[in-house]
């Protein structure tokens, strides 16, 4: 048993797009798990000792049978992964909403290959899983014969992805909308049903039932909801939800949950945010009726403290630097989509990236030569050197979306959150003459916004200055004097006025299209105030 001691530390625990966290435990070790949607790999998974500085380790799902993510829209594909362990094994249950939909894959070794997934045939969103003696309870979100949300169960063989017994509705929630997210605890003799409900925005909340069977029926809380910042007026942290409990080796409970720091105050009146749904952490305890109060009686803050387990609270630094002197792409980087990776060259010789950009754009619901990391804070510097190597003529195809003069051959940096919204700086090739320029498309508008000449398309110097409502794109020619190209407003990349609905978060990344880019020295720095 580890020594107890109360420790501060600060929210989010994994900042940045990291929504939808399921925890589990192994003697020591904690492991925790996120949605990834249309973002390959799919599922992370992370490890901490302390339940505050976390280490990504590994992705659950890599190959086309586990993830399969061709022409996935916006914010399809994989939603609400859950993470358990059995004996010598651990479980991941989630959805693929663009492909078949929920599967089960297992593995001895969280650091290892992962099974070949299995299918459950039940309908719905947001699966968990139960273990419970010789019996494996499967539930998720569904809609029963009256068309009305609820959470439906059945027994299972993990293993094959065979149904046991028939779906049924074990609980309609607690009055809130989309009752989702749910997980099963048994403590005590009793089942315990945690919920997410008032769907995953500003009215999102976390509510609670019991039952003496994992079938029901159910008694509600009589505190619900037992987790929600609907009504906070402070703002610093709001949609709060969707969340998971673990008991620590010392006996202490702990829930993580979803929520996102809004990128503009109270003051301005604008609820918005970009970062994505970030993962938060809160002590828990029992009070004498067996009910779980989470927090400042159903509130978190960005700096707690509680009785952490493990080791002492580290800082955590979130910068990201890559000058491409090793072969392995870091596990922090992400494709939009299944990504074709011949057209992702590590020359570590030259400490380069070249990407080999086709016709397929940013703008496009398929697969652009595109890699990037998530940005995990407001106050960021992205730095990147830059060199374009045309392998196409002037007369190359243009995609189909790619309808402005001259932006068939683009390598650069960008800030990213999905296909229609994006901004970016880059170097192209125009009438003989070499360009640096600025893009933005919000909605179904797509522009160039400024341009400037420059000498050469060799070694031009890309940089992004971020805040929590602006964006600035800088170059330079000779990396010591930079000159501001234009900005962006972080309200185009914020998931509140996207024109489909969202859950992801805004990406740094580079890419290449209709030429070859060849990269150096690409870092994500976080500027503290």
């Amino acid at each position: 048993m580890s020594d107890i001691r109360i420790q501060k530390y600060k929210n989010p625990i994994i900042s940045g797009y990291n929504p939808d966290p399921s925890i589990c435990r192994v003697g020591d070790d904690f492991y925790l798990v996120n949605s990834t949607f249309e973002f390959y790999p799919g599922v992370p998974v992370y490890h901490s000792k302390n339940l505050v500085n976390w280490e990504l380790i590994n992705y659950c799902l890599r190959d086309k049978e586990q993830l399969y993510l061709d022409g996935v829209r916006p914010s399809g594909g994989i939603y609400a992964p859950m993470l358990c362990y059995h004996n010598g094994e651990f479980f991941m249950t989630t959805t693929n909403v663009s492909h078949k939909g929920h599967l089960i894959v297992h593995t001895s070794d969280i650091y290892g290959e992962w099974s070949k997934p299995v299918w459950i045939d039940q309908g719905g969103i947001d699966p968990t899983l139960l273990f419970d003696g010789e019996d494996v309870y499967f539930a998720s979100t569904s809609r029963d014969e009256d068309d009305r949300d609820g959470i439906f169960m059945c027994k299972i063989n993990p293993y094959t992805g065979e149904k046991l017994s028939e779906s049924v509705c074990i609980s309609h929630g607690c009055g809130g909308i989309c009752p989702e997210g749910s997980h099963i605890y048994k403590l005590n003799g009793k089942y315990y049903l945690l919920l997410a409900e008032g769907g995953t925005e500003y009215g999102h909340m976390v509510t609670m039932q019991r039952a003496d069977s994992p079938f029901g029926p159910y008694e509600a809380c009589p505190h619900n909801p037992i987790l929600s910042h609907r009504d906070n007026p402070d703002g610093s942290i709001a949609c709060t939800g969707h969340a998971d409990l673990e008991v620590d080796q010392n006996g202490n409970w702990w829930l993580v949950c979803l929520g996102i720091r809004p990128s503009c105050t109270p003051q301005r009146g604008l609820k918005l945010h970009h970062l994505g749904r970030e993962t938060f952490l809160s002590p828990v305890i029992w009070n004498e009726e067996g009910w779980p109060v989470v927090g400042n009686n159903g509130r978190i803050d960005l700096e707690m403290e509680g009785p952490l387990p493990g080791n002492q609270v580290q800082p955590i630094c979130r910068n990201f630097t890559d000058n491409f002197s090793e072969e392995k792409f870091s596990l922090h980087y992400n494709w939009v989509r299944t990504p074709h990776m011949e057209n992702y060259v590590r020359d570590t010789a030259a400490g380069q990236l070249i990407l080999k950009g086709t016709s397929v754009t940013l703008n496009d619901m398929d697969t652009p030569t595109w890699v990037g990391i998530k940005q995990k804070e407001f106050d960021v510097e992205a730095d990147v050197v830059v060199s374009l190597k045309e392998n196409f003529s002037d007369s190359c195809l243009v995609s189909q979306d790619s309808n402005v003069k001259g932006l068939n051959k683009r390598v650069g940096l960008g800030t990213f959150y999905n296909q229609f919204y994006h901004y970016e700086i880059y170097l192209t090739r125009e009438d003989g003459q070499y360009k640096v320029c600025l893009s933005r498309h919000i909605h179904d508008m797509f522009a160039r916004t400024a341009e400037k000449v420059v000498s050469s398309g060799e070694n031009i110097h890309f940089r992004i200055i971020g805040n929590p409502l602006e964006y600035d794109f800088w170059y330079s020619e000779d990396g010591k004097y930079y000159e501001k190209l234009g900005s962006g407003a972080t309200a185009g990349l914020a998931t509140e006025g996207t024109m489909y609905m969202s859950f992801t978060g805004t990406y740094i990344g580079m890419f290449s299209e209709n030429a070859e880019g060849h990269f150096r020295n690409f870092s994500v720095k976080i500027n503290k105030n």
